[in-house]
């Protein structure tokens, strides 16, 4: 894959840089038992895996007639925030990362994750240098981010076919279609390889994969 044709390239965070699906699984499978309905097997949670999140949350069994989805969305969240560096970086992130560097073009990350939480813990891994913005929302639910990427791309002074957006969900997709960037997604993170290959964009297995096609 030829990443010099592009002006910049766009990263999502979680579950595409950082792996973190299974303390994600297990994290929604707490908030589940302790409402006494069933947990989710790691496949279950990436068929029904979606943004805005508070969809696939109905879609687990939580009822929002009984309980508000902000009292869910934050007692996963600090859950999450309690227990993210247990979580590592995807197998050959870093490595890709570099290369793409070393091509010179440059990079940003475009997250649903908070703007604080991001910058905090992109900083811990020693990431912050290979990237030119970080990008996050400005609460902690999950919404969509395709006004972000708008901004990002006018920020950017970029043109259709210029960015391409690097991902692990149908979101992503969306986004890079709504921003006039080209998609390549990660099938190891929260969404299944079946429905990633729908979009017709280049899907990989993993981040390993997609290293060795830009070797």
């Amino acid at each position: 894959m030829n990443i010099k044709k592009y002006k910049h390239i766009i990263w999502d965070w979680n579950g595409t840089l950082l792996n973190d699906l299974e303390l994600s699984v297990e994290l929604i499978n707490n908030v589940l038992i302790k409402r006494g309905l069933p947990s989710l097997s790691i496949d279950r949670y990436r068929e029904i895996f979606t943004f805005p999140v508070k969809e696939y949350y109905a879609k687990t069994g939580l009822d929002f007639e009984k309980e508000s989805f902000e009292v869910v969305g934050k007692e996963w969240m600090d859950g999450y925030e309690s227990r993210k560096h247990e979580c590592g970086l995807s197998r050959k992130a870093e490595d890709v990362l570099q290369l793409i560097q070393q091509s010179g073009v440059p990079q940003s990350i475009l997250s649903a994750y908070s703007q604080s939480s991001l910058e905090g813990i992109v900083t811990k891994f020693g990431l912050r240098g290979y990237f030119s913005n970080l990008i996050g929302l400005d609460h902690i639910y999950a919404t969509s981010k395709i006004a972000l990427g708008k901004e990002l791309i006018a920020k950017l002074g970029l043109h259709k076919g210029e960015a391409l957006l690097i991902g692990d969900t149908l979101h992503d997709f969306d986004v890079a279609c709504e921003i006039g960037a080209d998609a390549v997604l990660i099938a190891g993170g929260h969404q299944d390889k079946a429905r990633l290959q729908a979009t017709n964009s280049p899907v990989f297995d993993t981040m390993k994969e997609f290293f060795a096609s830009l070797k």
